[in-house]
């Protein structure tokens, strides 16, 4: 398992050779691709070959073996803000006892049947708590590393920003 001086080695090495060729920074990520298995359940493949499953509740027709990919984002959110945190700390030289990432929301699910136009499809608001525990260290710092974390999440920029997005439909 990395340790803290290890996690603190790495991200400032990349930091490092980020400042040092910036152009090097823009890459393409890894794309997810799901495939229907039947009914609602997808299972979604990473290029190196891990998967995730997917599948909607029987309220809207699926069977609710998997998590839905509203579920997924609320997870990624979370573990993300969790990674970021995490990944301060450890450049900050601060010991993580405990740290818990809850990520909620409130949607109304008639945008994404359709039945109101006027309503969202996704999520209307969203909530995020951490719970982080460090002996010894000063609880400002702590709030510190906690709102670094939150403005350098990816998947809380990708929500909270608008990002263009293509849409490529292939039919046959």
């Amino acid at each position: 398992m990395p340790t803290q001086a290890s996690i603190a080695e790495a991200v400032n090495g990349v930091a490092a050779h980020f400042r040092a060729h910036p152009e090097s920074g823009r890459s393409n990520d890894a794309p997810a691709t799901a495939t229907l298995q039947g009914g609602l359940r997808f299972q979604v493949t990473h290029p190196n070959g891990m998967t995730v499953a997917t599948d909607m509740p029987a309220a809207f027709g699926g069977e609710a073996t998997a998590p839905s990919p509203g579920w997924l984002m609320r997870a990624a959110s979370a573990a993300c803000n969790a990674s970021m945190i995490a990944i301060r700390a450890a450049q900050e030289g601060i010991t993580l006892d405990e740290l818990t990432v809850v990520v909620g929301s409130v949607s109304d699910d008639r945008g994404m049947v359709g039945v109101a136009d006027d309503v969202p499809a996704g999520p209307l608001e969203a909530s995020v708590h951490v719970r982080v525990r460090a002996a010894g260290a000063d609880p400002e710092r702590l709030r510190d590393v906690v709102a670094w974390a939150r403005t350098h999440s990816p998947v809380v920029d990708a929500v909270g920003r608008a990002v263009p997005t293509s849409f490529d439909v292939e039919i046959g």
